[in-house]
């Protein structure tokens, strides 16, 4: 993979390291040989990752807690993530004494032109179906780099490094509009639902922001955009275009969808062949159209048919996307990073799919307070759909409060029996006061996680 030259700067200096897609470029530069150091709020297993990996992390905000080898503004480029705020210690520091600042998405864009840059978006699905497109690649003879957006189960990491192929796959984030840094070969669009409306505004506003993106595909590129979805771009010249769908048709699609416990096989239909019998080696109905975007991509680069059958077959998901972390006969814990409405909706129909007899209990851990401000009667309506929910408080990330907006907006609106609210520190206690746990799902994009390893071993001591 190349990349312009950056003979200039030695040292990369990362605001907020421990950031899932910051993380991803940190190790690239620590791959290529550069000293890396950054800066995180909260210790974490991926900033605990990085540290055995021979990268310095600190978790102070002041100026003083900087490695001294890194205020030499001649050799250090800093690169931040729109979650830190302006005022941040560091960040004004930097500025102050002028250092190169660039922004994640902006190292990104640099990558992608001058590589072949595999982009796909979306307000949901985006990381199931990027880290699928990689392993399809990287297992191939194709091969690729990836820049993920979630801990690839296969690799056990959020990179993948190539030798020899200029192909690079990135989860194309549309918050901030960071999107609009990339200069994608191809490009996958898998929704474009209303989000970050703390950004946009308006759903209208959304959608144009998708189509802007869309209008980045290099001549010679394609875009595949999942059908249905609302937007019109205006492509450039010599840019082919092609639609799918799970099994509403498309020029990719899947036929034939075959579900039985634990196992699920389709056939995948292209524009020009049909390739039968794909086994999916992570079983949820929700993947079946990740999978077709990411087979199309594969496919759409010269993976053959054999290959794509073995990679998606050898699929082991990512990282809180969709895990069954605990199996009795009387007990399902399944964790996942859900944290829109849609994602939501999509997790839970699969669940009651998978186990249509059972009571199915949801942890929900909200973020951010403008996600709950915007779109509380939607949660409502979705959780409703469990047997019972359980709400933590709000996940902030980057926000500050806003009066009048909790966890309980929520819980008003879901019409359930059997609902409440529970602090963090406070849910194993509660679970041990349930006595009909057949399916358990944590949903949550915030520190949630945290918790999930305790609710495991619980289980697993309780013998459920």
């Amino acid at each position: 993979m190349s990349e312009q030259p950056m003979e200039n700067y030695t040292r990369f200096y990362f605001l907020g390291i421990g950031g899932i897609g910051m993380s991803a470029i940190a190790r690239y530069y620590k791959l290529l040989g550069f000293d890396v150091a950054g800066y995180d709020r909260t210790t974490t297993k991926l900033t605990a990752d990085l540290k055995s990996e021979g990268i310095d992390v600190v978790f102070n905000p002041t100026v003083s807690h900087i490695p001294a080898r890194f205020t030499e503004k001649a050799k250090t480029l800093v690169i931040r993530t729109p979650a830190i705020p302006d005022d941040h210690p560091q960040l004004m520091y930097f500025r102050e004494k002028e250092f190169k600042v660039l922004k994640r998405a902006e190292v990104l864009g640099n990558i992608t032109r001058m590589n072949k840059g595999i982009c796909i978006a979306g307000t949901h699905g985006k990381t199931s179906t990027s880290t699928i497109t990689a392993h399809l690649l990287y297992q191939s003879k194709v091969d690729c780099n990836a820049f993920l957006g979630g801990i690839s189960n296969n690799y056990n990491t959020n990179l993948l490094l190539s030798k020899e192929s200029n192909l690079v796959v990135i989860e194309a984030d549309e918050y901030d509009r960071s999107f609009h840094q990339l200069s994608p070969y191809m490009a996958v669009i898998t929704s474009a639902d209303a989000d970050h409306l703390d950004i946009y505004e308006t759903h209208d506003a959304v959608k144009k922001s998708y189509e802007h993106f869309a209008s980045l595909v290099r001549p010679g590129g394609a875009l595949i955009i999942r059908k249905g979805i609302d937007i019109h771009p205006v492509l450039q010249k010599g840019v082919k275009s092609y639609t799918y769908s799970m099994d509403e048709g498309g020029d990719f699609h899947a036929e034939n969808i075959r579900i039985k416990p634990g196992e699920i096989r389709f056939d995948f239909v292209t524009p020009t062949e049909s390739i039968v019998d794909v086994r999916l080696g992570v079983p949820v109905k929700i993947n079946v159209e990740n999978s077709v975007a990411a087979m199309a991509l594969a496919w759409l680069n010269g993976v053959s048919s054999d290959e794509l059958r073995t990679g998606l077959s050898s699929f082991s998901g990512v990282y809180r996307r969709f895990n069954v972390l605990y199996q009795s006969e009387s007990l399902v814990y399944i964790d996942d990073y859900a944290h829109h409405p849609r994602e939501l909706s999509a997790g839970i129909s699969s669940i009651r799919e998978m186990y249509p007899e059972r009571k199915i209990t949801g942890i929900f851990q909200p973020h951010l307070y403008t996600r709950t401000r915007d779109f509380a009667d939607d949660f409502g309506k979705v959780l409703s759909s469990l047997d019972e929910v359980i709400l933590l408080d709000i996940y902030p990330a980057r926000e500050l409060p806003i009066e009048g907006v909790d966890s309980q907006m929520i819980l008003d609106k879901i019409t359930l029996q059997h609902k409440e609210l529970c602090r963090k520190d406070q849910l194993i206690d509660l679970l041990k006061t349930k006595k009909e746990l057949e399916v358990v799902v944590t949903f949550g994009a915030g520190d949630i996680d945290a918790l999930v390893p305790e609710i495991k071993q619980f289980f697993k001591q309780s013998k459920l």
